[in-house]
């Protein structure tokens, strides 16, 4: 994939640093399986979480975690609308999970890790990084209040548990939502969150110099052991990038046995080609190629920058 640009999806077409192209692509995934379907709903929401991440929402600051930005935020959110639509299309003898639960999901693909940004009156974290431990139930929080604003309150307990599919607050198999469509469903978002951000270009740059911050912030390079002691889990981050490998396997776990598989749903969508695995694995060999040598200058992209400079 020469062709690929690091602001670009791993079809080289969608450029996810631009919540309009995004919104267009998801619309047109959107129309074609459900011809005459409103999107406004939709556009709303893209058009909000849009607002939000540049701090022109009332009462919140702008988006300030480098990792977690607009353009993961946008990348999970395509990967959503194609696992989808590689579901209904392929689907023999299932019934299809329609037009309101593919809205339902990209919703809440698009708000997933709104929890990272901090309101006005919060006098207490200094960067959106501290509420790593916290931001799936902080999301869950503004869907509650936000969904019934785009005439979608019908759904909003259920948007709340299903960000819980791309975090570890709760085990997957005890998430609770009314029924298997909906499970189905957080499968497919947790599903997206894993492969749209690991198949990034520039995935392991941003491990380096983006999330190991936002670890140090939320205060997870270390962890108390059950015997008491406290074990340092990333030294740096080139650390964590040397560890990437051993994340993978435990990211292959969670995407095989405790979301179903459901990330294979992108080959019907591509017409048979796994792009974002065939990306992922990538960088996955990368990192371990790389080995014990210098990562600074082994990595050499440049992610693109989304959050604004006053916040960096």
């Amino acid at each position: 994939m020469n062709c690929r640009g690091n602001e670009y999806d791993v079809s080289c077409r969608i450029n996810t640093t631009d919540p309009v192209a995004v919104n267009a692509e998801v619309n047109r995934i959107f129309l074609e399986l459900y011809p005459e379907t409103s999107t406004a709903q939709v556009d709303r929401a893209f058009r909000d979480m849009t607002d939000l991440y540049r701090g022109k929402r009332p009462g919140y600051h702008a988006c300030d975690t480098a990792y977690h930005d607009v353009q993961h935020v946008l990348d999970v959110t395509l990967a959503t609308a194609r696992l989808i639509d590689g579901f209904d299309r392929g689907r023999v003898g299932v019934v299809p999970l329609g037009a309101s639960l593919f809205k339902l999901g990209v919703v809440s693909a698009l708000f997933h890790d709104c929890g990272y940004v901090r309101t006005l009156d919060d006098t207490h974290h200094k960067n959106g990084g501290e509420l790593t431990l916290t931001h799936v139930s902080r999301g869950g929080r503004f869907l509650r209040e936000y969904l019934p604003t785009i005439g979608m309150g019908e759904v909003a307990e259920i948007a709340a548990a299903l960000i819980h599919f791309t975090g570890y607050e709760i085990p997957v198999p005890k998430i609770q939502v009314p029924s298997l469509e909906y499970k189905l469903l957080g499968s497919l978002l947790g599903s997206a969150d894993i492969i749209a951000q690991m198949s990034d270009r520039c995935y392991l740059e941003k491990c380096r110099d983006r999330l190991y911050p936002e670890f140090v912030a939320g205060g997870i390079t270390h962890r108390r052991n059950p015997d008491g002691k406290d074990e340092l889990v990333y030294e740096s981050g080139d650390d964590l990038v040397r560890k990437t490998p051993r994340f993978y396997a435990g990211a292959s776990h969670r995407l095989d046995s405790d979301l179903g598989g459901t990330h294979q749903y992108a080959s019907r969508h591509f017409g048979g080609q796994h792009l974002y695995m065939e990306e992922l694995q990538k960088n996955i060999q990368f990192a371990q190629s790389i080995g014990d040598e210098d990562e600074r200058a082994a990595l050499k992209r440049q992610p693109p920058t989304t959050i604004p400079l006053r916040w960096r």
